[in-house]
């Protein structure tokens, strides 16, 4: 039998690792369906369903609910549901491969709130890493010439701001949660608050709660499974690193998307620029590396 000796960082990286690959996995389920069918919601709702009343009943069971720890709950939740609404705004007037790279720029407004609000120092080394890739993520999303941008980026620049500020929080949690069990409860109040806000949405935008069409349910099932514990592993891996850190690597998910886009769906649109923002995007992660 083989043991995995691995220390918290080692666990960390693994951790992020994992969460990278299931993240990708679900959004090309997702890019595979009919926009009219409305996948991120189904998706969401398959998290609710499948994931939220074991993590629910784990996180009432072990934390201690004081008015700090509801505050984290309610400011994560806030930040999830105004998240996937400007996502989903910002998708409307712009591609993906616009919108996506701009809201994944977090990381250094994550590490900026981190001296003001919380006093965290970082390395030079994580400095310089941050700066470079989130220059690879804007190089990324300039390579994008296609719809309108200037609908596109107040939108985009919600979702960013709300990263950053659900990101802190998260990390925040973890000195109170101490279980995967536990944090998968407490994304679910996010996941529950996002969901709501885009029913809400499609209320006032279509006249209905609940999109007409829907994916194929293993789609919805397998893609609510990826999406909490894709995000429950990066906030588990903030119990040993910084949430700008944190953030930063699962941004190596951005560049797997691509070159997967590029090589297995032929999409050959301005890949030279694509194919240089990921190599600045690495070169960044690298870089960061040296902070441990």
């Amino acid at each position: 039998m083989i043991h995995l000796a691995l220390d918290p960082l080692q666990w960390a990286g693994l951790s992020i690792a994992v969460s990278v690959l299931m993240h990708v996995s679900w959004n090309l389920m997702a890019r595979q369906q009919d926009p009219e069918k409305y996948p991120l919601w189904w998706v969401l709702l398959g998290h609710l369903v499948l994931l939220a009343p074991w993590g629910i009943y784990h996180l009432v069971e072990s934390v201690t609910w004081t008015t700090e720890f509801i505050a984290l709950i309610a400011c994560s939740a806030l930040s999830n549901a105004l998240y996937f609404l400007g996502l989903k705004k910002a998708y409307q007037h712009a591609p993906v491969a616009l919108v996506y790279p701009l809201v994944r720029s977090s990381p250094l407004l994550i590490a900026i709130w981190g001296i003001l609000i919380f006093e965290q120092r970082l390395s030079l080394w994580a400095w310089m890493g941050i700066v470079i890739s989130v220059s690879g993520l804007l190089i990324m999303a300039a390579s994008s010439k296609n719809g309108n941008q200037n609908k596109a980026l107040p939108w985009a620049a919600l979702s960013m701001l709300c990263t950053s500020f659900y990101s802190l929080s998260d990390k925040a949690v973890t000195a109170q949660i101490a279980s995967i069990s536990g944090l998968l409860g407490f994304v679910s109040f996010g996941y529950l608050a996002a969901l709501l806000t885009l029913s809400f949405e499609l209320k006032l935008s279509k006249g209905h709660w609940i999109p007409k069409k829907r994916p194929p349910l293993w789609v919805a099932g397998l893609g609510g499974l990826f999406v909490g514990f894709a995000y429950v592993l990066v906030i588990d891996a903030m119990r040993v690193m910084p949430a700008a850190l944190a953030v930063a690597f699962s941004n190596s998910g951005i560049v797997l998307a691509m070159l997967l886009s590029i090589f297995l769906f032929k999409e050959k649109d301005y890949w030279k620029a694509r194919m240089t923002g990921g190599a600045v995007i690495m070169l960044g992660l690298g870089l960061t590396l040296g902070a441990f």
